[in-house]
């Protein structure tokens, strides 16, 4: 759009119009804007701020609410009465008057705030959004002073919870529909609707239909009264009171923009940040409600020294001066491993691989506490590393593909904001999402079947497969999504679960060179991706050199200082080879950094390592299943707590800095840099930008890439009498432990429940009210059962969600074996709803 004083060349000729644009006149001033774009959008940018409640930039027009009607005049014609100028399109000389020119328009804007104002109970005193409210700020600025209205208000019984973490407040309500347009527009839940008629209208749900959606308080923070609340923060503080730091999300790969409002030391709420190149306005509940982790009252504050078989608090000189002369021992003894799990920034992933380096020597260290494998390895060293928004995908590449292919990848419950990036394209009609696993999730089917007023249209497919089974499906795929993927701008996505599958990151670079599409890897965690470029890998050093490679190893012990030949030249271990080697005795020590052993894929292997380790230094927030087995226990900072960086699926720097000050807690780099030099070493990473500014020093390697890898595809296991393939991943909210102290989002959680195949249930001999055993040898899991269509003799089970946890519970990962048996309960516990677990035959 252009605004000009004259639209006239010097010849006094109107000048000619760029392709696809108007010229129309708002306010006096002649302007020139797209065809299509909305007259409120228009006005906007001329720095003309039109009153609005229902409009939304992102979502559909409504014209729900009328307050930013506007005078209108077409050739030379006034209309009989003001419009909404959030549902009309511009036009070629279109003539509009606002309420800064218009009385009309103003009269109109102000009829509209007395009627909204009739029923509002006015309660701005106590109301959450008092001081942020859009209708307190426009009654003052475009309302009148007095109101017509003396007869009583509607009242209703408050609050409404329409899920355990939304409370709704009916009477405030102005029915401008943005929390139902959002719900079924941008994340395709519609639980939440508008209901009655007439002057009973109100929002509300469905009897039994509580309002579960991954993305519900994104309602209360678009809503533009204070209608909606939530039941964590409602009646906490005034917005008045907080302090507000721009942050980052650290819950997953998306990396969302967010905005923490803080008080007294403490996070009191999370909004979603404004950032249209990566979650645009929108996070998911997770990252908004799960941050009270950092205060929980477990939280480790200071360091602790085990002394005759327990542990005790300790000054931070003595807990790294007995760590240090332990893992020196240990390291001379044996060696070291290092796992720094996959929620470091980008700074302290680095300082975990400098010092491992330097200080233990050693290059056994891999950040990735979940299942993995060599091929993952190779995958990641020529085909992720060093990739950035300009080399690699984007979300603006998501949504403007022509077709995208999720392989092992569940992106509602992996990556939210990848969700409603692929919802957004495939309700725009622009791109076709295929899936490629066994079944039809909540999160394929809102990505492939798009509902609109006139009904379900199908905007991509699963392609069902066995689990185990996709390296195979994905070479001989169905023609019509091979002939999608061949067009330019398609998108293969990849997901951490497909280290699972022997050959299929061999298979998705093979398909990816068949077809042109380009190559996507989206992880769960917010660390992985930056901890790949800052060298916490067996094989990689600081920016994606080979470990193997001289030059390279030269290069870093020239930045690093340190002597020609210092760095270790042959490749360690990765995590599993780490664990088992601790477990045999061949390494004496460990150094760990906030790893759940039951994340990763077999926690029995990785309690036999930690208690044959000679010695074990956890770096950790609260106290975990390493603290039991730990010398010496590190505290560190949460994010809110420290400055840095996380790098996003993309290849996208996030950075962010420290929320809450002075609390004393120190970041990874900090702790490590002190544990260095108490072993005479020198890591030079006090802070973490200090870190960050070495590391850019580094940057990326320029040398060749390493080849890929290239194995064979394997095929599905075949079940045997009963048996079934395991299907399995983890859902967005589940048991994780930055989680805790939340237990609103808790009850959005989505049920743990077992699912398969009407067949299989038929051949189980599943009856009413009887559940599934799944079971290994080392142990059971007996959920409740739901029916779907997916492939015969194939269960799924959340990864780590109630009483499901499989890695813990049966020592088995996606594509297992296990053995089905129908069971009914035999205790209460069994029959609440949430399943049992059983190892080695006995209850957990």
């Amino acid at each position: 759009m252009t605004v000009a004083p004259s639209q006239k060349d010097d010849a006094g000729e109107a000048r000619p119009l760029p392709p696809g644009y108007v010229r129309l006149t708002i306010d006096g001033i002649e302007v020139e804007a797209p065809k299509g774009e909305l007259l409120i959008r228009t006005a906007e940018r001329m720095g003309i701020t039109i009153p609005r409640f229902c409009d939304h930039p992102l979502l559909d027009p409504a014209g729900a609410c009328r307050q930013c009607l506007v005078e209108v005049e077409m050739g030379g014609r006034p209309m009989p009465k003001p419009q909404a100028s959030c549902t009309m399109t511009v036009a070629d000389g279109m003539v509009v008057k606002t309420q800064q020119t218009s009385p009309v328009a103003d009269k109109a804007q102000q009829g509209v705030m007395e009627l909204l104002l009739i029923n509002h109970p006015l309660d701005c005193p106590i109301c959450d959004k008092g001081g942020e409210c859009p209708l307190q700020n426009q009654a003052l600025k475009h309302g009148r002073a007095e109101s017509r209205f003396r007869d009583t208000k509607r009242t209703f019984a408050k609050p409404v919870p329409i899920s355990s973490q939304v409370l709704l407040d009916r009477e405030r309500c102005v029915l401008c529909q943005r929390c139902t347009r959002f719900s079924k527009q941008i994340a395709g839940d519609p639980f939440i609707e508008l209901l009655e008629r007439g002057a009973l209208q109100q929002i509300g749900t469905g009897e039994q239909q509580p309002f579960q959606s991954y993305f519900s308080g994104n309602t209360i923070q678009i809503c533009p009264v204070g209608a909606l609340t939530s039941a964590a923060y409602r009646f906490r503080s005034r917005p008045f009171d907080l302090v507000s730091t721009p942050g980052q999300c650290e819950h997953c790969a998306s990396g969302c923009e967010i905005r923490n409002d803080w008080r007294r030391g403490k996070v009191t709420r999370r909004l979603a940040g404004d950032d249209p190149e990566v979650n645009e306005e929108w996070i998911c509940d997770k990252g908004r409600f799960a941050f009270r982790y950092a205060t929980a009252g477990d939280r480790i504050t200071r360091p602790l020294v085990r002394e005759n078989g327990e542990l005790r608090e300790a000054s931070w000189t003595e807990a790294l001066q007995a760590a240090a002369k332990g893992l020196a021992e240990a390291r001379d003894a044996g060696g070291v491993g290092v796992l720094p799990g996959g929620r470091l920034t980008v700074e302290d992933a680095y300082s975990y691989s400098k010092f491992a380096r330097i200080a233990l020597r050693t290059n056994d260290i891999d950040f990735r506490a979940r299942p993995h494998s060599d091929e993952e390895l190779r995958f990641l060293e020529s085909a992720v590393v060093g990739t950035t928004p300009g080399t690699g995908v984007t979300y603006r590449d998501l949504e403007s593909a022509p077709a995208v292919l999720c392989v092992t990848f569940e992106p509602e419950e992996e990556s939210p904001i990848v969700f409603l990036r692929l919802r957004k394209a495939a309700r725009q009609g622009k791109t076709k999402v295929f899936h490629l696993g066994p079944r039809t999730s909540p999160g394929v089917e809102k990505t492939t079947v798009i509902v609109h007023n006139g009904g379900p249209v199908s905007t991509g497919e699963l392609v069902p497969c066995t689990p185990g089974g996709e390296a195979a499906a994905l070479r001989s795929l169905p023609s019509d999504v091979e002939e999608s993927l061949r067009q330019p701008g398609a998108v293969l996505v990849v997901g951490e679960r497909a280290a699972e599958v022997p050959g299929l990151y061999s298979e998705i670079l093979r398909a990816a060179q068949r077809t042109g599409a380009r190559v996507a890897w989206i992880p769960r965690r917010a660390g992985e991706r930056g901890a790949i470029e800052a060298g916490a890998l067996p094989t990689l050093l600081p920016g994606g050199r080979p470990v193997a490679d001289a030059a390279a190893r030269a290069e870093i012990e020239q930045t690093w200082g340190v002597g020609s030949g210092a760095l270790p030249a042959t490749a360690g271990r990765d995590l599993t080879g780490i664990l088992a080697a601790t477990a045999a005795g061949e390494l004496s020590g460990l150094v760990v950094g906030g790893v759940d052993p039951n994340d990763l894929p077999d926690p029995a292997l990785a309690e036999r390592a930690l208690r044959r380790a000679g010695f074990v230094v956890s770096l950790e927030l609260r106290a975990s299943a390493v603290t039991e087995h730990a010398d010496v226990v590190l505290p560190i900072a949460p994010s809110v707590e420290k400055s840095g960086s996380y790098l996003n699926w993309e290849g996208r720097r996030r950075e962010f800095r420290t929320t809450i000050e002075g609390t004393g807690a120190l970041p990874d780099c900090r702790v490590l840099d002190t544990l260095a030099v108490e072993m005479d070493a020198d890591l030079f990473t006090q802070t973490p930008a200090a870190a960050a500014a070495e590391l850019d020093r580094i940057g990326p390697n320029t040398g060749e890439r390493l080849p890929g890898p290239d194995e064979p595809a394997a095929t599905a296991p075949v079940p045997g009498p009963g048996q079934a393939v395991l299907a399995t991943w983890r859902q967005l909210l589940d048991n994780g432990s930055m989680q805790d102290e939340e237990p609103n989002l808790a009850g959005t959680a989505r049920r743990t429940v077992a699912v398969l195949s009407p067949r299989t249930a038929q051949r189980i001999e599943l009856g009413h009210a009887q559940r599934i055993e799944v079971r290994t040898a080392k142990g059971s899991i007996v959920l409740p059962v739901e029916l779907a269509e997916m492939p015969d003799d194939v269960v799924w089970l959340p990864t780590d969600s109630g009483t499901s946890r499989v890695h813990r519970a049966l020592g088995a990962g996606h594509g297992a074996l296990v053995d089905i048996t129908a069971t009914t309960p035999m205790s209460p516990a069994a029959g609440n709803g949430h399943g049992t677990t059983h190892l080695n035959g006995g209850r957990a």
